[in-house]
């Protein structure tokens, strides 16, 4: 029988694995079969600027935490898997997808967005969206481009009124 302590231990990494998942805005898994020490540094680096984590968990674990959750994942924990966590919904997404496209080894599995199961199709749209950044300078710049109008127009029809007054 399994040593009572080492049982505890276990429980609390499902436990860990568990409330992350739950706090998290997205979780991604992805396979880092053959990436190399620095390429993973890098990933948790570039991870670490938009207050996402990598972990790496055993399957096994990760399994009866996304069993506890009632997530049907069996595809995320088979072979190498690292998790990453994300306070934002898109951008570790974003990240990760840039990796994989720099590095061929690195594979998405699947992963969780709002709380729900996301499929392969739905995380490659989501990776296509442009930053919160960009998203907001790309509202502004629309508009000032409406303010901009406006101004000329007014400016034109000014110069029309004082024409026709004298």
């Amino acid at each position: 029988m399994a040593n009572e302590k080492i049982l505890e231990q276990k429980k609390g990494v499902v436990s860990e694995i568990s409330d992350k998942i739950s706090k998290s805005a997205s979780t991604i898994f992805f396979d880092y079969r053959g990436l190399t020490d620095e390429q993973i540094s890098l990933i948790r680096k570039e991870l670490k600027k938009s207050n996402s984590e990598m972990k790496i968990y055993k399957n096994t674990m990760t399994k009866r935490a996304l069993d506890d959750l009632k997530f049907n994942m069996d595809y995320c924990t088979f072979g190498p898997s690292a998790v990453v966590f994300g306070e934002d919904s898109i951008t570790p997404i974003k990240i990760i997808a840039d990796f994989s496209k720099k590095y061929e080894l690195l594979k998405v599995k699947g992963g969780i967005v709002d709380g729900k199961e996301t499929s392969m199709e739905v995380l490659t749209k989501l990776s296509a969206i442009p930053s919160r950044d960009a998203l907001i300078t790309m509202l502004a710049s629309g508009m000032l481009g409406v303010i901009n109008n406006l101004s000329i127009s007014l400016k034109l029809y000014a110069e029309k009124l004082k024409e026709e007054g004298n």
